[in-house]
């Protein structure tokens, strides 16, 4: 399956430091730019809640 990566606005401009989502159907994948190989498939309840607890802890 061919997925569309699209890179967190948040990403530095040079490519460093970046972070890419996709949507596969059910889950969203996950991945950092500098090992785009490692991919961590989460359902969007999961997601969600990874980002509810970055944001309690920025």
């Amino acid at each position: 399956m061919s997925v569309q990566w699209q890179k967190s606005s948040f990403s530095g401009a040079g490519g460093e430091n970046c972070v890419e989502l996709a949507d596969a159907g059910a889950r969203i994948l996950l991945r950092e730019c500098e090992s785009p190989t490692v991919e961590l498939v989460v359902p969007p309840e999961g997601l969600l809640w990874l980002i509810r607890q970055v944001k309690a802890t920025a």
